[in-house]
């Protein structure tokens, strides 16, 4: 796993360290020891699938209230998103302020968002999937949300958003 920090404070950008051969590539997508040496905490309480058969499907902006702050790990097994996570924390020197990363299958690049940021993404293809991995377990009463297209984010989504 390579690690590479984002504009945002404890938001990185983790890229798989292929090793190839004529039969493919082996890599290693999680790793906590590798987290931890970073000074990240793990993700692997729970991981959940997210499937949108449409090309610019908008989910989020989502985050969990203190004190159900969520880690995440978000990783596209299919397709290609626009991910973005909002810092939201107190006292944050990034604080209202936004990062945006492509993640795609071919790419295999996942994003770490820690918690106190809010997490959303548009798929930029059909039919495509999400792999997250998330600690703690979630609290539905801790949920919470932003509307994607808060003109204080001024997030620039790079296609209209699909009506449910």
């Amino acid at each position: 796993m390579i690690l590479q920090p984002t504009a945002l404070v404890g938001v990185f950008t983790v890229d798989l360290d292929r090793r190839a051969d004529a039969r493919g590539y082996f890599a290693r997508s999680y790793d906590a020891a590798v987290l931890a040496q970073h000074g990240l905490e793990p993700t692997d309480t729970q991981w959940s699938v997210s499937f949108n058969t449409a090309r610019g499907t908008l989910r989020g902006l989502h985050y969990q209230a203190d004190p159900h702050g969520e880690w995440k790990l978000v990783r596209c097994t299919r397709g290609a998103i626009f991910d973005v996570a909002v810092d939201l924390r107190a006292g944050s020197p990034t604080r209202g302020q936004h990062v945006a990363v492509e993640l795609s299958a071919e790419s295999g690049r996942a994003l770490y968002i820690p918690p106190g940021c809010a997490h959303g993404f548009q798929t930029l293809a059909d039919d495509t999937e999400l792999l997250y991995g998330i600690s703690p377990a979630y609290v539905a009463e801790g949920a919470r949300g932003i509307r994607f297209d808060d003109p204080a984010l001024a997030i620039a989504w790079p296609l209209p958003p699909v009506q449910p």
